[in-house]
């Protein structure tokens, strides 16, 4: 899974939405991505998480066609047991720091499957995570 990058949803949801900051940059990046042959993964509460911003920012047409295009173009993966408490001992361990057991649970997922994350999110560097960049 190395050459593989673990989906963050700022990306996810740029690259849907043409008003949002990032839609060109994160429209570019999936051309580089399938450029490189790298396969986009994406862990379940990322998709839970991005297809709430999806549904509510964008509508329930949008949300279902997002959806479906996610379910047949992208791998999936499930945090195990112990990726959920290794996630909140690290969300406790940074009490200064507004860091979300989103982003902790696709951090440690990173580090146990050697994937780096695909991110917008400056959290990422603040745990010294491996972060996918197109520069």
């Amino acid at each position: 899974m190395r050459r593989a990058v673990l989906a963050d949803t700022g990306p996810l949801y740029a690259a849907v939405d043409p008003d949002d900051a990032y839609h060109r940059r994160a429209r570019e990046e999936l051309r580089k991505l399938a450029f490189e042959k790298r396969s986009v993964v994406i862990a379940y509460p990322t998709l839970l998480e991005a297809h709430s911003l999806v549904l509510h920012r964008l509508g329930t047409r949008t949300s279902n066609l997002w959806l479906k295009e996610i379910l047949i173009g992208s791998a999936l993966i499930n945090p195990t047991p112990e990726d959920y408490l290794q996630a909140a001992t690290r969300v406790a361990s940074l009490p200064d720091q507004s860091i979300t057991l989103f982003d902790t649970i696709l951090a440690v997922i990173a580090k146990r499957t050697g994937a780096k994350v695909w991110t917008y999110d400056h959290h990422f560097d603040v745990m010294r995570d491996r972060v996918w960049r197109t520069s």
